[in-house]
């Protein structure tokens, strides 16, 4: 495969791992792909997909937690392999998917190539659409999420009896850490938390619809279709972003069969759009630690169904008032075991 110095991948931790990962697989019984990754990695490309096929298919040769995390290595070298060739050829799209996958379903040994990888493609991919003059004409086009909210009387019909009878949830403004520790913390006391976000770049860059285009819109995510995970008609895709804001953006998005995006480590995958999000303080309230930092995106009239979580919650929203027009962004904290129906943020 002929490239340019410009167009080769850097793998450092790759290259330091590879025969230790490699004696790995092989202790597996994994002789055959190690045997078609060495050749990928030589400059085979039908090698190097055959290799990521092979570990694909090992990472669905059960339920998900049986899989051995060496095959989840495995699938990241070959996503690694296969994305140097579709960068050599200048295929920076593909170059992505491919990426993504291995950042979705690969393991953390090779994390950081992975991530190395996206950035210098989107750097490439970047400096090519400007080049090519691909930025379009006319002011700049604001997310707007068109689908109607849910009936509320249809909600109070599916709520399980009494579920409402708890005292109401109380708002606080620009709340202080001792404030929440003593007041709702130490209690387990849910709380709306209002005038924290301000800061947060998020809130107006996200808005502009050729932002989010820009920094993620070529990137692969993982998606729910269908009104929640226990209707018969619920599925699960992976499809560009840009084509999951059209689905959310789109007049005949039906509140039957929305498309969310939910309880993905997002801000992981996506270094850009973690830059424009800050950790909230509160998180950190009774000596924590952060367990886990996902997103959920979609439009109105997502629910999440009656559940609860074995830890404490922050969730922070972004959701647009139908009457005024504007949105609005506030904290929730949700203790742990709290039973919780939530709206899609916006």
């Amino acid at each position: 495969m002929a490239a340019t110095d410009g167009n080769i991948l850097q793998t450092p931790i790759l290259d330091a791992e590879r025969s230790n990962l490699l004696q790995r697989i092989s202790d597996q019984g994994g002789y055959a792909y190690v045997t078609v990754a060495t050749l990928g990695a030589a400059g085979d490309f039908r090698a190097a997909e055959a290799a990521r096929e092979m570990a694909w298919e090992q990472l669905h040769s059960g339920p998900w937690h049986s899989v051995l995390p060496v095959w989840r290595d495995a699938y990241s070298m070959a996503c690694l392999h296969v994305a140097a060739f579709h960068l050599g050829a200048g295929d920076f799209r593909e170059a992505l998917r491919v990426l993504d996958m291995g950042l979705i379903m690969g393991g953390s040994l090779l994390r950081q190539d992975l991530d190395a990888a996206v950035e210098k493609i989107m750097t490439k991919s970047s400096v090519a659409k400007s080049q090519k003059g691909a930025t379009k004409e006319g002011g700049k086009k604001e997310l707007v999420l068109s689908c109607e909210g849910p009936n509320k009387a249809e909600v109070l019909q599916i709520l399980p009896t009494k579920s409402l009878s708890c005292k109401i949830v109380e708002k606080r403004s620009s709340l202080s850490l001792e404030g929440f520790l003593c007041d709702y913390f130490l209690s387990g006391s849910p709380v709306i938390i209002r005038d924290c976000m301000g800061h947060w770049p998020a809130r107006t860059n996200w808005k502009e619809m050729d932002y989010l285009r820009r920094v993620a819109g070529d990137r692969t995510v993982p998606v729910e279709v269908g009104k929640n995970y226990l209707c018969s008609e619920w599925k699960q895709e992976l499809i560009t972003f840009s084509e999951f804001l059209e689905r959310i953006q789109s007049s005949e998005c039906p509140f039957d069969v929305p498309t969310y995006l939910a309880q993905h480590p997002l801000f992981d995958q996506i270094q850009e759009l973690r830059r424009d999000i800050f950790v909230p303080d509160y998180c950190f309230a009774g000596g924590g630690e952060l367990r886990s930092l996902n997103a959920w995106f979609g439009p109105a009239g997502t629910v999440t169904p009656l559940h609860h979580d074995p830890h404490h919650n922050i969730l922070a929203q972004a959701q647009e008032v139908k009457k005024s027009g504007e949105t609005s962004y506030s904290l929730s904290y949700l203790p742990k075991n709290f039973k919780i129906l939530v709206p899609a943020a916006a």
